[in-house]
């Protein structure tokens, strides 16, 4: 059954607590992403690695500090998690994984019977993956420990809407 595993967001502006846009608990799942990782490698699985890629002059940086601008070092996917040969790296500009990417593309390349996603924001960016698999009818599954979020209230009421509203797996 081919899968694929998105790591969403996983930056050093997320991860690092230096970094403009420091997710608590973000390093913190490294470990366990790295797992779900060596799982989908060993597999077979695809790897695909979708990650904010901002313009200096992003009109998202009306609504969050600047972060994650393409070419900064904010904007690398962090070392514990690089990607190997034959991984997607995705650039992404807006909350949507696949909003204006080649991710759609890619997916209907594989056609995965399921997507594991990961990484940060909870609520934000994991959840917008998660619907936007729903929308392509691809079923998500979500590893608690595999995410992290700024605010617990608002990640948890995330999952519980990635699982009832789009069908998620929430393990």
């Amino acid at each position: 059954m081919p899968q694929a595993l998105l790591i969403v967001d996983m930056l050093n502006d997320f991860v690092r607590p230096q970094g403009a846009l420091a997710v608590p608990g973000a390093q913190e799942i490294i470990p366990h992403i790295q797992r779900e990782l060596a799982a989908a490698r060993q597999a077979g699985h695809a790897v695909i690695y979708v990650c904010d890629a901002h313009d200096p002059d992003d009109l998202e940086f009306e609504r969050y500090p600047a972060h994650a601008v393409a070419g900064s070092q904010g904007a690398e996917i962090i070392p514990e998690l690089s990607p190997a040969p034959g991984d997607q790296v995705i650039p992404k500009k807006r909350l949507s994984a696949f909003y204006d990417t080649r991710l759609d593309n890619v997916i209907s390349r594989l056609r995965p019977e399921k997507a594991t996603v990961v990484g940060v924001v909870t609520h934000i960016c994991v959840m917008e993956a998660v619907a936007g698999l729903c929308d392509r009818d691809i079923p998500a599954r979500v590893p608690r420990d595999c995410v992290a979020d700024f605010d617990q209230e608002q990640a948890a009421m995330a999952l519980k809407r990635m699982a009832s509203v789009f069908g998620a797996e929430i393990v």
